[in-house]
């Protein structure tokens, strides 16, 4: 609702704090008579993006105006310009649309806190800002198109203790450091995402300090070893190498410590022996994602330590169980190390704050008495990766404020508890896949689950009822099944309930799923036509229905342009492939259709697919020529990256399943069709092409000549076709090429020399008769010496046999006409003379052509079986 009118009749009023009301616009003039108004804020309400009222300029004795997320909209009215009193001015997180900040601004003589973060200004800084000598706390950051190539004015700022600029480019700005230096009261810096090069020559008062994600490279720089009263610093998210210098032993003051996501690397035990000094100060020591080395240190000595986080290093050894005494100790993060050993009662003795614990991704055994009493309650429990079971450990179950449980691949076995379920009322996320757990799945529809992983497993029965709240669901690799119908979730972003036993039709009702994005239903008994309403999905980008029993007709997915990737392979999927895939798909990077009834011919819009790396039609009823378009598919002519889901894919003749490594495929598979004429030369220009599978079709012609272009080929299958000439001596550059099946054509003349190309079995080339040369036995004609000039001749019955060669031709050609003339006269003219003979040879003709055409049939018959084989 709107702010009431009658406020603005409160003549008297001093402070108007109207602070999260759920407000909403506009804002009603009558505020304006509040003369006497000290402080109003409008803060965290929703004004819809109307502008800052003017009145507000009118309220003369205002000293404190806040109106922080509140959804306003620019321009600044400079009426505001005329609150020649005010100390705090706070517009952050509204849109002033790209507008400059407002030169008034600098006119406002007593302000001592200004916060412009994150509201959509651009352009430079107006230098006015440096009249604001009075300025204790200035914040400008978030403001991505802000620009500022000369900080001078930041130097009269002789006030200011707290700066923050985060977000704005730094990179260029001249003399940066110099003009923080002058301002000697300043202790508080961000300058976070800065683009900064360097950080030398600042001053020494700083007490917090933070330069995340910045191009900081080399070594931590010395000169935070000369801040004794630093409290809080914050490097992380660059390129800092080496170890953390010896000078910090200087810092006993420091509470707080993050180095993450940097390249530091350093005996973990040295580096907790820098920082000595600090050991009756430090809260918080963060140094995860670096390569830090060594057994996990002993911070006992650290009696305040609330956070801390040494996850994704490469530590070793085991645990300390003194890891116990930190009494403080809040959040413990050690995942993703080589750490092993058991874990006892004993590593949380006296951890009664403990909130979260992760220590998954080690090798970890936990051995607690069974009747033990945590004395923590823990938010966050990950142990994924260790061994926690066989049985599901009854401590876990007196942790009922738990949000989130991974469990993944802890060796658990058996049936769940049925109190899971029910103490864990809150639990938003639960991951338990790769398991061996069985059981059925109670109805879910009261919990608070929103995340769901339980892939992997040996759960069995029909799918429970999951509450409208789910996100995500991965059940794959069980043994679910029933039909789909009782599930229902309208807010589902992924779904994967792939290798089960699940049948029936898809529900009508996931239409609503309109935030779906990845829809994974592969190897299960699903039937029926694939509906209509999946065109409605406009978010999806990952579509699997592979290995199930779906016939008719593919519908129509043209408004679903974010697709990545379609398997719909191994159904009963008929009638022509759509020429909408090529035509509204652009972003498509693996399309697999094997194995279904598909047929008509490949549509020259597929040749639109700029991004596929996996063209996979095999096995269908596919006829007529390759499109000569190949050239346009510049994923497979230059290097593109792809974000690898996980795919069953035919390799080098194996079906292999791929996950990240996906991105690295580029495969073209039409074999097992009707395929005819000859292979285009545009295929030759997918110089990234690594396997093509052209088997088992009816291709006639020669090879083009420039196959050796392809030179990334490591699989080229061409069996059972009828291909002739010469294999071109360009395929000798296919230094890559690992499987080759050249077999069952009609190709002639002698294998290339080359080091791949004799390597390979002689089958690979079996069934071209013409064929000759290693690694085959057969020699090729004319091999023989080779004599001074340099000429290859063959032996002497050879030359001889070449030199009658014409004589034979003419002797058999005046036999062959001679032959021609009398036997025509011989049978024609009997049949002319003798009547009842030419009765019964035009009977011969009736049964031999009912003769031939059975066979033919037959013969057409059998082919197909072999082709689809």
């Amino acid at each position: 609702m709107m702010i009431p009118k009658f406020i603005g009749s409160l003549s008297q009023l001093k402070e108007l704090n109207l602070a999260y009301a759920n407000f909403s616009g506009p804002v009603p003039p009558q505020l304006g008579n509040l003369s006497n108004l000290h402080t109003l804020d409008l803060s965290s309400n929703d004004f819809e993006g109307m502008m800052i009222p003017n009145f507000i300029g009118s309220l003369s004795q205002l000293k404190e105006l806040n109106l922080a997320y509140a959804n306003f909209s620019g321009p600044v009215p400079p009426q505001l310009g005329n609150l020649s009193n005010l100390h705090t001015l706070d517009l952050s997180s509204n849109d002033f649309e790209g507008m400059m900040i407002p030169n008034f601004i600098g006119s406002l003589s007593q302000l001592k806190e200004l916060k412009l973060a994150d509201a959509n200004f651009s352009g430079p800084v107006p230098p006015q800002l440096g009249n604001l000598s009075n300025l204790h706390t200035l914040d400008l950051s978030r403001n991505k198109y802000i620009s500022s190539e000369n900080l001078e004015w930041l130097s009269h700022l002789s006030s200011l203790r707290d700066l923050s600029m985060s977000g704005l480019n730094l990179s260029e700005t001249l003399n940066w450091p110099q003009s923080l230096s002058k301002l000697t009261l300043l202790t508080g810096l961000q300058l976070y995402q800065c683009n900064l090069p360097d950080i030398a020559n600042v001053n020494s008062n700083f007490v917090h300090i933070d330069l995340r994600a910045n191009n900081l490279e080399g070594p931590i720089p010395d000169v935070f070893t000369s801040m004794l009263s630093l409290v809080t610093l914050d490097l992380s998210w660059n390129k800092l190498e080496g170890g953390i210098p010896k000078g910090f032993q200087n810092l006993c003051s420091l509470e707080s410590l993050t180095l993450s996501s940097n390249q530091l690397s350093e005996n973990i035990e040295d580096s907790v022996k820098t920082l000595s000094c600090a050991e009756n100060t430090l809260e918080n020591l963060d140094l995860s994602e670096n390569q830090f080395w060594g057994s996990s240190p002993d911070l006992a000595r650290f009696s305040k330590l609330r956070v801390l986080d040494l996850s994704s290093n490469q530590l070793n050894g085991s645990v300390p169980e003194s890891v116990g005494q930190l009494s403080s100790l809040e959040i413990l993060y050690l995942s993703g190390n080589s750490l092993s050993g058991v874990i006892t009662e004993a590593h949380f003795l006296n951890l009664s704050r403990l909130r979260a614990l992760d220590i998954s991704g080690n090798r970890f055994s936990i051995n607690v008495s069974s009747d033990w009493n945590p004395p923590f309650q823990l938010d966050s429990l990950e142990m994924s990766s260790c061994k926690v079971g066989p049985a599901f450990p009854k401590w876990i179950l007196t942790q009922t404020n738990l949000y989130r449980l991974y469990l993944s691949n802890a060796r658990l076995s058996g049936s769940l508890p049925i109190q899971v379920w029910d103490l864990f009322s809150g639990l938003e996320l639960l991951h338990l896949s790769m398991n061996q757990i069985h059981g059925k799945l109670p109805n879910l529809s009261s919990t608070s689950l929103s995340y769901v992983y339980l892939s992997s497993n040996l759960f069995s029965g029909a799918l429970p009822s999951f509450p409208p709240m789910l996100r995500s669901l991965y059940l794959s690799n069980n043994s679910f099944s029933g039909p789909l119908s009782s599930f229902c979730a309208p807010d589902l972003w992924f779904v994967d309930i792939s290798k089960n036993l699940l049948s029936g039709e898809l529900p009508n009702c996931w239409m609503q799923c309109q935030e779906l994005e990845v829809l994974d239903l592969g190897k299960n008994k699903l039937s029926g036509k694939i509906p209509s309403w999946l065109g409605n999905l406009q978010s999806i980008w990952i579509l699997c229905l592979h290995d199930n029993n779906f016939s008719g007709e593919l519908p129509s997915l043209e408004n679903c342009i974010g697709l990545v990737m379609v398997d719909l392979g191994n159904n009963n999927l008929s009638e022509k492939i759509p020429t909408w895939i090529g035509q509204r798909l652009p972003n498509l990077v693996i399309l697999r259709l094997r194995s279904n009834e598909f047929n008509g011919i490949i549509p020259f819009s597929l040749c639109n697919l700029a991004a596929i790396h996996v063209l996979d039609l095999s096995h269908n009823n596919i006829s007529r020529g390759l499109p000569d378009c190949f050239n346009n598919i510049t994923a497979l002519a230059d290097d593109s990256g792809v974000d690898g889901e996980i795919v069953e894919l035919v390799w080098k003749g194996i079906e292999i399943e791929f996950g990240e490594n996906v991105e690295g495929m580029r495969g073209i598979d039409i074999s097992s069709n009707y395929l005819v004429g000859e292979i285009p030369e545009s295929i030759t220009s997918m110089t990234n092409l690594i396997s093509l599978n052209l088997s088992r079709n009816i291709l006639t012609g020669k090879l083009p000549e420039d196959f050796g272009n392809m030179k990334m080929l490591e699989s080229l299958d061409l069996l059972r076709n009828w291909i002739s000439g010469k294999i071109p001596t360009s395929f000798a550059s296919l230094n890559f090429l690992s499987v080759l099946d050249l077999s069952h054509n009609n190709l002639s003349g002698r294998i290339p020399s080359g080091t791949q190309l004799q390597g390979f079995n002689a089958s690979q080339y079996m069934g071209n008769r013409g064929l000759c040369g290693p690694p085959l036995t057969q020699s090729c004609p004319g091999e023989g010496t080779v004599q001074d000039d340099g000429i290859a001749r063959g032996t002497e019955i050879d030359n001889k046999e070449q030199v009658s060669d014409g004589l034979i031709n003419l002797g058999f050609f005046i036999s062959a006409v001679l032959g021609f003339v009398t036997g025509f006269w011989m049978v024609c003219g009997s049949l002319l003379l003798k009547t009842s003979w030419r009765y019964a040879y035009f009977r011969f003709l009736d049964n031999a052509k009912d003769w031939i055409y059975v066979k033919t049939v037959v013969y057409k018959a059998k082919v197909r079986r072999t082709l689809q084989r």
